[in-house]
């Protein structure tokens, strides 16, 4: 009969294998016995027999999650410093931490939008760092609508019939259309405010009006004048939404067609401005958080402001981008780390998603945890 006790281990290889005559080099190389250091967290396993026939809450979800493994994990831990940017106070002053939302247009295209919205609406962030298809987008949306379509569908099929897709969304052209309608008499409205501004002689040289990305994205927020729209909220709420990018795109063409229309006179704009103004922001900030939704321009503007405070103190990346061929775009934290875009022990970490199938559920479990107040 068996024996049911363990059997004696020497060297870390079982009593049992040696008596089974198995070949030393075996045992060595597979029955070496591990041990844990004290303290090891054990995956964790969503039983949804616990949770099966009623409603689950966002965190009944994200706690095993945390656990789970993967980039179940790393939504965790994206939740996790979410909370702690947000719990974060300055002993002294009490200040919030300075937190930077940066989103690619394609996350304003789609459904993802509207949550953006909502932490544009109740002041959830500091300031936002977008491409300039993440301001016209959300302008074009309030005059058409964005239709579902596929990710096979023909280019050449859509092209005849005055249609555009974005991944296995579709604008109708005439949107743009629309957009150029709406946008050129604000284009001449700000080019009249340039040249009076500008020639009057009571306005000191020093505070003449220059115009700015962040500035005429303020303008544009205040009049499209449409509560389902990222930039009447973040103008609204004086959130600062910069684009350093603003020309690559349909804005660009507009301020293009303007530059004929309005010729000999010209609509200027400054960047550098903007660039004193988000760098200032995180210069000052007590604290720094980054919340970083896809890559390129707007994940690097964000990190670039961090530099000049020494890194932020915590960021969240979410995108799928790999590392492997050196873009910043595909750059872990760490990377960040070494240019002191992000400090050194900083809370930090990159969720490999597409960021529509995971950031509701990160919001969901930290900003849309609290009470919202009625609006006057």
């Amino acid at each position: 009969m068996a024996s049911s006790a363990p059997a004696a281990e020497t060297n870390g290889v079982s009593d049992t294998s040696k008596k089974e005559g198995l070949p030393s080099s075996v045992t060595d190389a597979v029955l070496v016995h591990g041990e844990m250091p004290a303290g090891s967290q054990k995956v964790e396993e969503l039983d949804f027999n616990n949770l099966a026939g009623r409603p689950i809450t966002v965190d009944e979800l994200i706690s095993p999650m945390s656990n789970m493994g993967f980039q179940a994990s790393a939504i965790g831990d994206a939740v996790r410093i979410i909370h702690d940017m947000r719990a974060w106070r300055d002993p002294e002053s009490g200040e919030k931490t300075t937190i930077f939302l940066g989103y690619t247009s394609n996350l304003i295209s789609s459904g993802l939008r509207g949550t953006f919205r909502f932490l544009a609406e109740h002041s959830y962030v500091s300031a936002i760092v977008t491409t300039a298809g993440g301001i016209e987008e959300d302008l074009i949306k309030c005059l058409g609508d964005t239709y579902m379509g596929a990710f096979s569908t023909p280019g050449a099929s859509l092209r005849s019939k005055g249609l555009n897709r974005i991944g296995n969304l579709i604008v109708p052209n005439s949107n743009y259309c629309k957009f150029e309608d709406w946008v050129m008499p604000i284009l001449d409205k700000l080019l009249d405010e340039q040249e009076a501004s500008a020639a009057d002689p009571n306005v000191p040289s020093d505070e003449k009006l220059v115009w700015t990305p962040s500035k005429i994205i303020h303008r544009l927020g205040l009049k499209i004048n449409d509560e389902r729209s990222v930039l009447y909220w973040a103008a609204k709420n004086d959130i600062p939404i910069f684009c350093p990018a603003l020309t690559d795109g349909s804005l660009g063409d507009m301020l293009y067609f303007h530059s004929f229309k309005a010729s000999p006179r010209r609509l200027i704009m400054d960047t550098i401005e903007d660039v004193r103004k988000i760098n200032t922001m995180a210069v000052r900030a007590k604290r720094a958080g980054m919340i970083i939704l896809g890559g390129g321009v707007i994940k690097h503007h964000i990190a670039n402001a961090c530099l000049m405070r020494n890194g932020a103190e915590s960021a969240v990346y979410i995108n799928t981008a790999q590392e492997f061929d050196g873009s910043d775009a595909g750059a872990r934290p760490d990377e960040a780390v070494s240019w002191g875009k992000i400090k050194a022990g900083a809370d930090s970490v990159k969720v490999y998603l597409e960021a529509t199938a995971c950031f509701p559920l990160i919001v969901a479990a930290t900003f849309a945890k609290d009470p919202i107040t009625p609006r006057n």
